[in-house]
């Protein structure tokens, strides 16, 4: 059954003041002064609420709940970033109490250093430059609801350098709950794409009250004012890319900064922006009005800037997400069916998905990410210094709440469970586990939501926009075939059963590393066909070093046998698709991924044979199926040789009936009655190096994917 549990919390009695974000925001004393009051209340307050369950609240009674400017940690200054070929390769998820210098802290005292150095660093690396408008003009102008009406009018001009860009917001004040100030739901709008070559199509943004793709049903009869964020405004959206976007209105603001089509901007041509650095930027002038309109001398907008939420789906969800983990004056958070680059880890999905059934680093549309970013497509993903755990993380210790939707595959539903398992031990380190939560189901069409989703919802709301601070916010659902009213079984998305078998996946592989300073996996991934296992300690034997030197131009084999067990029937074993690959350790502190290729394979077993296929002799070409040169990739061009520090066998299958469709099975048998094993290894032919086989793996064939949602095994037809 779904996992949906209520805890009392107790409330929490802090709150901070308002203040005019002006001067406060400018003021590098004043931001410092403010740090360190919340520093003096973390350490002169002592935990009050216990830990109850799973989830750790101790730290609720003393942490705020939101902040009254849009970075607290401002006057902290970025960390000095490796390049692309220094950067250090990481497997697992990355540790996200670890500093850039390699210390860490877990303490909630070091969590606004720590936020803002994640946040310098998804600039860095994925979306570019989100400017704090220093330089700018903001100004606003709120025309309240005519009389018999609950909609007005909220207009921003933000002005630099000469140019100014125009915000207009369709705003929805509830009538008859009193006079405010009200708490507001943001929704992510737009009123025009662009579609070449076509043109651009531009049509009127949603009427007030808009709730984004939340149910209405969460919102009726609640005191809780909408204002529409209208993102077009900022800059077009676009169905194709690279798109030429030097005429949207935030890059007349910005010319220094280029997105999709780029010239004369960049060194190379290469964008250094993308749309998410662009439209979370929007989000926060649009909250600066709203705190000017609140001021204003003549009908003041009667808003509560302590209770202010952000909301979207889909390409909307990350832009949603994005401006909540970048803006801390957001109180909470809820971001719907976001995808690649949302709540999905970018290199689990590359790791446990076949290539082209999911949203990752190699598909995406690169008019939302700086051109840069696609340097990590691939096996270069494990360089990537930041992941969308600590995305998420960045809104703590404000409330998030992301969803997924297990009948859309190319969301990658799987990595998003490990990402939000690994976003819940990082709130719940922070003594404040209530403040995250995550529903994953299925069933109902994409931004849809079931009837079931309205009380975790309405919780979330409840608690974090209105104050209800004693509300129950556990929130941890997943889906589980068991569970037939809601799922039915299996569970069936476009293209086949479902990959994994969620309330027994192995989520903690991927973080169970924190803490020790070494990323590896403690152990192997194996479901459904789907094996990733690791040589990670590359032992030597028979005359093979444990360690092989492989330099570059080298030629770099890889290779692997099977065995059936048991006294089995005649078999057929195939490795549908596979890759062996070997992270090099360069001197002077480069490093890359070097991949084999193996071919489709399949091996004829005869009854009761249990030995080795194709054979067991380590030193036989039959186990060398793949080779390839050694060639590091574009930007680690000082890399004239190096150590293979570790090796990973991988079968992920191949994606069904195109993009967005389940991969199948990467390893297929005829006999699933007997267990399979298979084992791997290394070899340098340019100066026979290489390693021995790895220890075995056995292959766990349940639950499958396959074209057939009936079938948990194609090849068995």
């Amino acid at each position: 059954m779904k996992t949906f549990r209520w805890l009392w919390i107790r409330p929490i009695s802090l709150r901070l003041k308002s203040v005019g974000s002006a001067g406060l925001e400018n003021s590098p004393f004043a931001k410092a002064s403010l740090a360190l009051m919340l520093l003096l209340i973390v350490y002169a307050a002592t935990p009050k609420a216990l830990a109850q369950g799973h989830e750790n609240t101790f730290a609720d009674f003393f942490t705020p709940l939101v902040y009254p400017v849009q970075n607290a940690g401002a006057f902290y200054p970025p960390p000095v970033f490796p390049s692309f070929a220094q950067l250090p390769i990481v497997r697992p998820l990355p540790d996200a109490f670890q500093f850039f210098d390699g210390t860490r802290d877990p303490e909630f005292s070091s969590w606004e250093r720590r936020r803002n150095e994640i946040m310098a660093a998804v600039e860095n690396y994925e979306i570019g430059p989100v400017p704090d408008c220093h330089d700018c003009t903001v100004t606003a102008t709120w025309v309240p609801p005519a009389a018999g009406s609950s909609n007005g009018t909220l207009t921003v001009n933000v002005t630099r350098n000469g140019n100014t860009l125009t915000l207009t917001a369709g705003v929805y004040i509830p009538q008859g709950m009193g006079s405010g100030p009200f708490p507001a739901l943001i929704p992510m709008e737009i009123a025009s794409f662009s579609f070449p070559p076509f043109g651009v199509f531009s049509f009127p943004p949603p009427t007030p009250p808009d709730y984004g793709s939340l149910p209405a049903s969460v919102f009726q009869n609640l005191p809780i004012a909408t204002v529409g964020y209208v993102s077009t405004d900022v800059a077009q959206y676009s169905f194709t890319s690279p798109s030429n976007h030097t005429t949207d209105p935030f890059y007349l603001l910005y010319p220094e900064l280029c997105e999709g089509v780029c010239t004369g901007v960049t060194s190379n041509g290469v964008s250094n922006q993308g749309e998410y650095a662009a439209w979370s930027w929007g989000v926060s002038r649009l909250i600066d009005g709203i705190e000017i309109a609140i001021h204003q001398a003549t009908n003041p907008m009667p808003i509560d800037m302590k209770h202010l939420a952000v909301t979207g789906c889909s390409f909307a969800g990350k832009m949603a997400l994005v401006a909540g983990a970048f803006d801390e004056r957001i109180a909470l958070t809820i971001a719907q069916e976001s995808g690649g680059g949302g709540a999905t880890s970018w290199r689990v999905s590359h790791q446990i998905e076949a290539n082209g059934t999911v949203e990752d680093v190699d598909d995406t549309n690169y008019d939302w990410w700086m051109g840069s970013m696609y340097q990590f497509n691939g096996d270069n993903v494990f360089k990537m210094p930041v992941d969308q755990h600590e995305l998420m993380a960045m809104v703590a210790p404000r409330a998030l709440l992301e969803t997924g939707n297990t009948e859309y595959y190319w969301l990658s539903n799987g990595s998003n469970y490990v990402s939000s398992r690994a976003t819940q031990l990082i709130y719940n380190t922070l003594g404040i586990g209530d403040r995250f939560g995550f529903y994953l189901d299925g069933n109902h069409g994409h931004c849809a939501t079931l009837a079931a989703e309205n009380a975790p919802i309405t919780a979330f709301v409840n608690k974090f926009m209105l104050g209800q601070l004693s509300t129950n916010s556990d929130v941890e659902v997943y889906p589980n075939p068991a569970d037939t009213v809601d799922y039915g079984y299996p569970i069936v998305v476009f293209g086949g059963n479902y990959a994994y078998y969620f309330p027994t996946m192995d989520y903690g592989r991927w973080t169970d590393w924190w803490g020790t300073g070494n990323p590896v996996f403690p152990n192997n991934w194996t479901t459904g066909g789907t094996v990733i296992m690791s040589l990670d300690n590359l032992p030597g034997f028979f005359g093979f070093p444990g360690v092989p030197w492989i330099n570059t131009g080298d030629t770099v084999e890889g290779g692997y046998d099977l065995a059936l067990g048991g006294n089995h029937p005649p078999a057929t074993v195939s490795l549908v698709n596979g890759t062996i690959t070997a992270d090099i350790a360069c001197q002077g502190g480069d490093s890359y991924t070097l991949t084999i290729p193996l071919p489709a394979q399949s091996y004829s077993i005869a009854a009761g044979e249990n030995s080795p296929q194709p054979t067991g002799d380590p030193l036989s070409p039959l186990v060398f199926q793949g080779s390839t040169t050694a060639t590091p990739p574009s930007g680690i061009s000082q890399c004239t040789g190096g150590v293979a520090a570790h090796a990973y066998f991988s079968a992920n299958g191949l994606s069904e009936d195109g993009d967005g469709n389940p991969g199948g099975p990467g390893l297929l048998t005829t006999d699933v009655t007997d267990p399979l094993s298979v084992q791997f290894h290394l070899f340098d032919s340019s100066d026979s190096q290489g390693t021995f086989f790895s220890s075995p793996l056995f292959v766990n064939w349940s639950p499958l994917t396959s074209a057939d949602s009936t079938n948990q095994n194609p090849v068995s037809q």
